[in-house]
């Protein structure tokens, strides 16, 4: 892919929201996808049968984002194709029917709004992983983790379906990232990470026949956490919340320490200690678990926040000391 990034007009040009300064192939995630439908179609035929509507699926997010990666298109357009992909496998009954048991009660949500939650949820995490691939190695890495955790879970439970999919990705993406950490020869795109974080969101919808929904906040944390905060900072700026900046976590962290290895790795242990948590509490109280949760998307949301010098009530504050001290 890296060979032929040029051919197929798939490399990507440094703009001003760029870490890099040269123009690198983005065409991994075509290698890597393929890779994983293509070994699945030989080596696991009959699981591939049974679920092809899945690789129908992948390869849908996947096209759409090579799409993407090529011509550049617009996020609506990317959005209906995601939306119908997503569609499918909530057709073939992959879907959110729980929120989960609080006090005792059970928050089950009726088919028709299950669906569209379900949509919603697949659609909008396969959105937040895209966000996140803005430094090398960060979005594979993050990806391997999580995909580790939902083989984890499918091992324990004797899920083929967990353990088959999320052990397919693990090798292509860890392959992957060998050329991916920085300094970095190849990205993977947006067909690897569209499509990335279409599969993890499906491993985890699945994974809540065995884990608690909280637990699953846990384990697809920092994107889920990065998303919310750059959406609402948009909101709250009057923004739309589709357009791009650099307020992600990641910039925030690399423009303070100017160290992308550092930066990733970081962010990576963040990721792994929330997956862990994650993995630990499927079986405890899921009340405070959320609670926990929303703790952690507080604290992250002030502690990375860069307009805090900026407010007014710290300007305004600002010039009364110096009056003062004039």
């Amino acid at each position: 892919m890296i060979k032929y990034a040029a051919k197929l007009g798939l490399q990507d040009v440094p703009n001003e929201r760029s870490a890099h300064k040269s123009t690198i192939p983005k065409s991994a995630g075509l290698g890597f996808v393929s890779a994983v439908i293509l070994g699945q179609f030989i080596f696991n035929f009959d699981y591939f049968i049974d679920y092809f509507f899945m690789y129908f699926s992948i390869l849908i997010v996947m096209l759409i984002g090579l799409y993407d990666d090529k011509y550049d298109i617009k996020a609506r357009v990317k959005f209906i194709f995601i939306i119908l992909a997503a569609s499918i496998v909530v057709f073939y009954d992959i879907r959110i029917d729980s929120l989960g048991t609080y006090f005792g009660y059970e928050l089950h949500l009726p088919w028709f709004i299950a669906a569209l939650f379900s949509v919603f949820a697949i659609v909008g995490f396969t959105n937040a992983l895209n966000l996140m691939d803005g430094l090398d190695g960060l979005a594979g890495g993050l990806s391997l983790i999580m995909l580790t955790m939902f083989f984890a879970i499918g091992l324990t439970h004797g899920d083929y379906f967990l353990v088959s999919l999320s052990a397919s990705f693990i090798v292509a993406v860890g392959a992957f990232m060998i050329f991916n950490w920085h300094p970095a020869k190849i990205f993977m795109g947006d067909s690897g990470s569209l499509t990335l974080g279409f599969v993890i969101s499906v491993l985890a919808i699945k994974s809540l026949a065995y884990i608690s929904p909280a637990a699953v906040l846990f384990i697809i944390g920092l994107p889920l956490i990065d998303t919310f905060i750059v959406v609402r900072r948009r909101l709250q700026r009057g923004q739309s919340p589709f357009i791009a900046d650099k307020n992600h976590i990641h910039h925030f962290l690399y423009k303070t320490k100017l160290h992308v290895r550092f930066s990733v790795m970081m962010l990576l242990y963040i990721q792994l200690a929330l997956s862990i948590i994650g993995f630990q509490i499927k079986s405890t109280d899921q009340f405070l678990s959320v609670v926990l949760f929303v703790m952690i998307v507080y604290i992250f949301f002030n502690l990375f926040d860069q307009r805090y010098r900026y407010r007014p009530k710290t300007q305004k504050r600002k010039k009364r000391m110096d009056r003062r001290d004039a």
